[in-house]
């Protein structure tokens, strides 16, 4: 609890800055990151005995699986949507999942690479360089999971830190770059839900006023007479934990991989949460839980979550791979970046735009980042972005290949060598599934265009 406070106090603090300090409220950068860069600080300033870094990398674990049941516990709508609206999004959900492959199968290469070529000087084995890909594609929830499995089961001193550490830089590049990609692309005409070329209101400030139009958090569920609302939804989600906890441990019962694969808690959380879900729909008692109400626990778990990845990081134990680390998430942001750019151009969609920039937030984070970045430019969600961004997890599960790859690596069972090659193997068919469900085509937008693409100035034309 002191931990949890503690992580509070961050919070305030970056809620604090984000509002008063007008260069943080113009960058748009979320109160969970300026807390957690604060917290990073106070961390590692010896003044706070209580708790330790190792503590909150513990809690970045399970606040990981947390945020996954409850995904799992929220229902997806039924759609509305036209056929053809329908077809964008398959096309939409395929294309981002399979660029998240190619990033996914591409970094954990260049990461070794790099180390191999620079770690020597900072005593830092390639085999960290590895890491990077479950800290920027996936989060800190996911560099701690496979961390600690790295840890615990093949004896890599530190790679949960190291992840964790790679989780945090990534964030900070997430959103520092990505905010100023979205305001760019809201100058030049390419966000077209924006409705203004300016940001202002709530957006900047961060908060609501109170003349401000609210969401609602949700209805009532639950007479709290009885049992509160909030009670309830946590109370699911506690017996769902419990579920994953068993999931786990008959998984790793499975010869040669049950070890690996009972440690990704995360995937039996959500899996825990549909079963639950698929219960009550067939008990006639889903609507017990409220989905706006279950979408915002998914976010209080977010930003603790963020802010606990912050806090796990001590320099005492990276601090002489430091340089190292930034070299490599530097270099991975590039090509992020070069990639999501690139490829979210010629998408074929009028949402490319939107689709560029939740890719890059994606790559560099986690799908709540890349859909922060999007509400940025599609505050309303009118596109079909960040549902896309939603279904891309069904062509993720490619990921697999990478996956087994990296733990036959660091299991010792694969050289540096030959992984490193094992790992680029795939990206040539990722390449040829974007060719052929027409997901890689020419340009829909160009970044030199005052007015957006061609096709919405010749739309803009005729409407003349």
């Amino acid at each position: 609890m002191i931990a949890f406070g503690l992580a509070s106090i961050m919070l305030c603090i970056g809620l604090i800055i984000r509002t008063k300090v007008p260069f943080i409220s113009k960058m748009l950068v979320p109160a969970s990151v300026v807390g957690g860069v604060i917290g990073l600080v106070v961390m590692n300033t010896g003044l706070i005995t209580a708790v330790d870094s190792q503590m909150y990398v513990d809690i970045v674990t399970l606040l990981f699986t947390v945020t996954f049941i409850s995904i799992g516990l929220t229902s997806n709508p039924k759609s509305q949507s036209s056929e053809s609206v329908g077809k964008s999004i398959a096309k939409g959900s395929i294309g981002l999942g399979f660029l998240w492959n190619l990033v996914y199968a591409l970094t954990p290469a260049v990461g070794a690479l790099i180390i191999i070529g620079i770690g020597g000087f900072f005593k830092m084995a390639p085999i960290y360089g590895l890491l990077i890909p479950f800290a920027f594609t996936q989060g800190p929830g996911q560099s701690a999971t496979f961390g600690g499995i790295m840890e615990q089961q093949y004896g890599i001193a530190n790679a949960a830190t190291v992840g964790v550490t790679f989780a945090a830089l990534g964030f900070l590049l997430c959103f520092l770059v990505g905010v100023p990609l979205a305001r760019y692309g809201i100058k030049k005409g390419l966000a077209k839900n924006m409705g203004t070329n300016k940001i202002e209101g709530f957006v900047k400030r961060g908060y609501y006023v109170k003349n401000d139009k609210r969401e609602s958090l949700g209805n009532e569920t639950m007479f709290s007479g009885n049992i509160d609302t909030m009670t309830f939804h946590f109370a699911i989600i506690g017996v769902c934990f419990l579920i994953a906890l068993g999931m786990a441990e008959i998984v790793s019962f499975i010869p040669a991989i049950g070890s690996t694969f009972s440690g990704m808690l995360f995937i039996y959380g959500m899996l825990a949460g549909y079963l639950v879900k698929f219960v009550m729909k067939k008990l006639r008692i889903e609507n017990m839980l409220d989905n706006t109400f279950q979408s915002k626990i998914t976010g209080w778990s977010t930003d603790y979550l963020i802010v606990a990845s912050f806090m796990a990081v001590p320099f005492s134990v990276i601090g002489n791979w430091m340089i190292p680390i930034l070299i490599v998430s530097i270099v991975v942001m590039i090509l992020s970046v070069m990639i999501s750019i690139y490829f979210g151009q010629r998408m074929g969609g009028d949402n490319d735009f939107e689709r560029t920039v939740g890719l890059y937030g994606t790559v560099t984070g986690t799908v709540p980042s890349g859909i922060a970045l999007v509400r940025i430019i599609d505050p309303s969600l009118r596109t079909s972005t960040a549902v896309e961004l939603g279904l891309m997890n069904l062509p993720m599960m490619a990921s697999f290949v990478t996956v087994s790859t990296i733990m036959a690596i660091a299991s010792g069972a694969l050289s540096m060598s030959l992984g490193i090659l094992l790992l680029l193997a795939p990206i040539p068919i990722y390449l040829i599934i974007l060719k052929l469900f027409k997901v890689w085509g020419t340009k829909t937008y160009d970044f030199k265009s005052a007015s957006g693409s061609e096709v919405e100035r010749l739309k803009r034309a005729t409407a003349e």
